[in-house]
Formats: C-alpha cells, structure tokens, sequence
C-alpha cells in the first residue's frame, strides 16, 4: 500500500477570507477529502511541502493544523482514495476533450487560441494526475487534433 500525507485543520470561520484561500489551494493541489478538515495526497516529498506551507497559513490565519504521514488500513480504502482522486481529473479531463471537438469546428483564430488555453489546461490538471484515468490520452489526442488542425490552416 501506499503512504499518504495528510492534514487536519481548523480555521475560524470569520473571516471567511483564508477559509477560502485554503480551500483553493487544496483544490489546486487535487487532495481528496476524506472527512470535514481532513484531506490527503499521495505521499512525495512535493505534496509534503506544500500540505507543510498550508499548515503554516492555517496557523498563521488564526487556525490549527497538523500533517500527518499514514497508510490506510485496508486495500479497500486505498481503492477508495484513489478513485476519488481520478475520477475528479477524469471529469477534468473529459471538459478539455470536449472543449477540443469544439473548438475544432471552430474558425482559425478560435482553434488556435483554443489550442494554447488547452495545452496549459493540460499541464495543469498533468500536475495532479496521481492516477492518471483513460480520459487522460483522449484529451491529449483531441488536442493534438486540434494542434495539427490548427497548423494545417496557417
């Protein structure tokens, strides 16, 4: 099994500006919610410095917060995690493939701007990919379409 960096937190709920922020970030990072205040991310040294800095910023916003390094006790709830986390990027995932069949019927200026917004889309949902859905090689071949759709024109 594998480990898991988690952080337990608690912050005021006025003013609700760092709950926000916090809230945020952790979308950003793609943690999975295990319970109210409670998220995870596959353990590396990267997802431990970032839950490390979010921590700091609860505390520093008034709250509490500990990381914590676990693995879950069964193979089941392992199963569950990761699921969670890969069906939240295969939604992710399927939004840029269907934004790539439209745009490919699209005028040239509206395919090749599409094409940019669409790659750094991909890089940034590539950062949280932990585990990677099938959704994920539809999306880069849509766009890669769209890529050579787009240079065909110019």
């Amino acid at each position: 099994m594998d480990r898991w960096v988690l952080m337990a937190y608690r912050l005021p709920r006025e003013p609700s500006t760092p709950r926000i922020a916090l809230w945020r970030k952790l979308r950003q990072l793609g943690v999975a919610q295990l319970l109210d205040s409670l998220v995870a991310l596959p353990l590396d040294s990267r997802n431990r410095e970032q839950m490390g800095w979010l921590a700091d910023e609860v505390v520093e916003a008034g709250g509490e917060a500990s990381i914590w390094v676990a693995e879950p006790a069964s193979l089941a709830q392992e199963r569950e995690l990761i699921t969670t986390l890969s069906d939240a990027i295969a939604a992710e995932y399927k939004a840029v493939l269907g934004q790539a069949q439209t745009a490919a019927s699209g005028d040239d200026t509206t395919r090749r701007r599409a094409l940019t917004r669409l790659r750094r889309e991909l890089r940034r949902i590539g950062e949280r990919d932990y585990y990677p859905p099938p959704e994920r090689k539809q999306a880069r071949e849509a766009v890669e379409r769209l890529g050579k759709t787009a240079e065909v024109t110019e």
